[in-house]
């Protein structure tokens, strides 16, 4: 029986419909199936928590403390702090001074060392990441804990900090209140309050980014402190002395005011100048006016103490010529002669860049 063109035509088009919603459905499926493995493939590793820390980390090598600053869980918090044995601070209350871009440099060669859940939980919601990395040229790791904190697009993973990466830098001033750390000089007493006393050594506790290295210093005109480096590698509190001594300058001006002082006594025509640390006690009657001068000034060597630099009691040698007459047979000559004696001193900068001396 011969079919009708009519309805051959009609059964042609019906299976091209067919094989065109299948190709559909087929290309869907594909399309589907690689959708679901490329977020897969994404969460595993830029949305990962390898990811995640590699953001913080690149953000850093770039300098953009903006970026590094508003993933979550950067920030400490009060858990944080007390984790740390910071019971006495306040998150807001330590200094974000030194989270800035001109601190940060020299971290390069970034790469994920190990991701792996926490002791603490037997999936992968929270896991403990392993970097290695250059720091300023020295291969250096350092270990974060991080997360899971929902999801983003209904498909990624998102994570924060379990515990805040970042450093506190606990910096003790020896005899001094300012220090330089990484080209930036800061003052410990800046967030004191109005009213507190003036000590001779200061500290103070400031937040900032790990990993990184810093650099300490401080130099002024009349203190020097050695360049002390910290390479900072872990969270949480970094012990940091930065020792300011006399500097040569310092020690030449206080030499030269012990020996101004000295002249000046040198210049009083007594046996006992007053305020002075010489003396030339006599029984005899003196005849004409005593002439001092000095021969040997104490070299002035300064080391700290509690409240001030210190220089001990030290060796001076006077010289004195004075005639006098023997009261016992009248008889006159000149006594020509060294007078030992030892003086110290005590020492403090003040905040105007001078010294008080107190003479001792």
């Amino acid at each position: 029986m011969t079919i009708p063109a009519e309805q051959q035509r009609a059964r042609g088009r019906r299976g091209s419909m067919l094989r065109a919603v299948l190709a559909i459905v087929v290309v869907a499926a594909l399309l589907a199936a690689g959708l679901v493995a490329t977020i897969g493939a994404l969460n595993r590793t830029v949305y990962s928590a390898g990811g995640f820390v590699e953001q913080y980390l690149d953000a850093l090598a770039r300098g953009d403390t903006v970026g590094a600053l508003a993933l979550g869980g950067v920030m400490p918090d009060t858990a944080d702090l007390t984790a740390w044995g910071l019971t006495d601070e306040a998150a807001g209350d330590l200094p974000q001074t030194l989270l800035r871009a001109s601190v940060l440099g020299g971290l390069d060669n970034i790469e994920l060392a190990s991701a792996t859940a926490t002791a603490a939980t037997d999936d992968e919601t929270a896991q403990t990441v392993v970097f290695d990395f250059d720091l300023n040229g020295t291969a250096s790791s350092m270990v974060f804990t991080v997360e899971r904190a929902g999801t983003f697009a209904g498909v990624f993973h998102a994570w924060r900090f379990t515990v805040s990466p970042l450093a506190v830098l606990q910096v003790s001033v020896l005899h001094e209140r300012s220090f330089t750390v990484n080209d930036l000089t800061l003052d410990t007493r800046a967030h004191s309050a109005a009213d507190a006393p003036a000590t001779f050594s200061t500290s103070a506790a400031y937040l900032a980014f790990a990993p990184n290295r810093y650099e300490f210093k401080h130099e002024s005109a009349m203190l020097t402190a050695k360049k002390a480096t910290v390479r900072v590698t872990a969270a949480g509190p970094t012990a940091v002395e930065v020792d300011a001594v006399p500097n040569e300058a310092m020690v030449s001006q206080v030499q030269s005011e012990l020996n101004k002082f000295l002249d000046a006594c040198a210049t009083q025509t007594v046996l006992q100048p007053t305020s002075c640390p010489m003396s030339f006690p006599i029984d005899d009657r003196i005849d004409g006016a005593p002439a001092w001068s000095i021969t040997a000034y104490p070299p002035v060597t300064l080391t700290a103490g509690e409240l001030s630099f210190e220089m001990v009691s030290t060796d001076g040698l006077a010289h004195i010529v004075v005639e006098v007459q023997s009261l016992f047979d009248g008889d006159i000559n000149i006594r020509d002669e060294d007078v030992p004696f030892t003086m110290g001193l005590s020492v403090v900068v003040q905040p105007s860049g001078a010294l008080a001396i107190q003479l001792h």
